[in-house]
C-alpha cells in the first residue's frame, strides 16, 4: 500500500468516525466481540459435540448483522428525537444515547456468550467475570427503563 492509499484510507476512516460520533468506538468494539464470539463458538462446538454446518454458520452471521441493524435503529431513534427537540427549540446536549445503550447491551451479550464458550472449551476463569458482565447488562437495561416499564413492574 503506497502513501497515497494510506492517506486515503485514513481520511475515509476519520470521516466514518466523525459521522458516527460517539457510537463509532462502541460499534467497532461490538464487531470485534462478535468476531471473537464467532471464533470461540466454532471451537466450543467441538467440545459440545455439535456439528458445524453452513446453515448454522449463516444463521449466526445473520443474527450478528441484525444486531448491527438494532444499533442503526437506535441511531435512527436518536436522530428522530434530536430532530424533534431541535424543532421545538430544545438543546438535548447528547445526540446518540439510544444507539449507545443498544450497543452496550449487545456488547455485554457478546461477552457473556464468549465467556460461556470459553467455559465449554474448558478454560478456567474466575466466576465473577460472568456475574459482573450480567450485572452490567442488567444495569444497562435499567438505565433504559421507561416510566411505563416501572409501572408494569409494580402491577
Amino acid at each position: 500500500m503506497d502513501k497515497l492509499e494510506r492517506i486515503g484510507a485514513t481520511a475515509i476512516l476519520a470521516g466514518v468516525f466523525t459521522w458516527f460520533e460517539m457510537i463509532a468506538v462502541p460499534f467497532l468494539l461490538l464487531i470485534l466481540l462478535q468476531v471473537i464470539d464467532y471464533g470461540t463458538g466454532l471451537v466450543a462446538a467441538k467440545y459440545r459435540n455439535e456439528t458445524i454446518n453452513s446453515y448454522k454458520s449463516f444463521n449466526g452471521i445473520s443474527k450478528k448483522i441484525c444486531m448491527w441493524l438494532l444499533v442503526i435503529i437506535g441511531g435512527a431513534l436518536d436522530w428522530l428525537v434530536a430532530y424533534a427537540a431541535a424543532n421545538v427549540g430544545l438543546d438535548l446536549g447528547v445526540s446518540v444515547i439510544v444507539a449507545v445503550i443498544v450497543c452496550a447491551w449487545l456488547m455485554c451479550n457478546e461477552i457473556i456468550s464468549i465467556l460461556e464458550n470459553m467455559i465449554d472449551i474448558g478454560v478456567q476463569m474466575p466466576a465473577f467475570l460472568l456475574k459482573i458482565t450480567k450485572h452490567i447488562q442488567s444495569k444497562v437495561e435499567d438505565s433504559a427503563e421507561t416510566d411505563d416499564d416501572k409501572e408494569d413492574d409494580d402491577v
